[in-house]
């Protein structure tokens, strides 16, 4: 592992820091609200994915995907969400940071969409049967659930998404050309009795098998 580069000009103070970047506008510093409206409710209904991020007590920083068919995530009333548990590999990152801190935030996307939707809140995991049924997918009902009670939230601007062109086929490098999950588990994990073939043929099964 090479040695870390000693960075000798740092940025320590928020004074710095605007003193650079100046501040933002009215109307950046109002656009924040305190609660799910109309315009939110719609923009989670039509959302497919999210990331959640999230930290353990010590500031240990996750962020996670989650996504479903568009509207998975269910709005219960203008201050709390849910978040259905779909299973994944059983590290439970994000479960376990939420256990040790309740502190989220969550960005929502839209394909096509250069804007997205932050939330910012406290989670919590549920297993309430009434709330759980409303989440059944593919006849599957969820072991768990995220509650998340909104502190705030608001629409980011697209700039990310027009400069990465992520939305954007003609941007994508050719697949044949990209890095492949199978690999980079092989030779990060380093198991003997493992090797790029039989993960990817797990990973294959997981993906058809194992959804719900």
């Amino acid at each position: 592992m090479q040695e870390c580069y000693q960075f000798l000009n740092t940025i320590d103070t928020e004074e710095e820091l605007r003193e650079l970047i100046g501040y933002p506008g009215e109307l950046i510093n109002n656009k924040v609200i305190h609660h799910l409206d109309s315009n939110c409710i719609e923009f989670i209904s039509k959302s497919p994915f999210l990331t959640i991020s999230t930290s353990e007590k010590s500031g240990f920083c996750d962020v996670s995907p989650r996504g479903d068919d568009a509207g998975f995530v269910k709005v219960l009333n203008d201050r709390q969400l849910i978040i259905p548990e779909r299973p994944g590999n059983k590290r439970a990152d994000s479960l376990r940071n939420i256990i040790s801190n309740p502190k989220v935030g969550l960005l929502f996307f839209i394909p096509g969409l250069g804007e997205t939707l932050r939330v910012n809140g406290n989670a919590t995991i549920i297993k309430d049967e009434v709330i759980l049924n409303q989440l059944i997918a593919k006849g599957k009902t969820p072991l768990l659930a995220i509650a998340v009670e909104v502190d705030e939230c608001y629409v980011h601007c697209a700039k990310a998404f027009i400069r990465s062109g992520l939305w954007d086929p003609e941007s994508w490098a050719d697949k044949k050309q990209l890095p492949t999950a199978a690999k980079m588990i092989f030779e990060h994990a380093r198991q003997s009795d493992t090797t790029v073939y039989s993960i990817e043929k797990r990973l294959k099964e997981s993906y058809s098998k194992r959804l719900y």
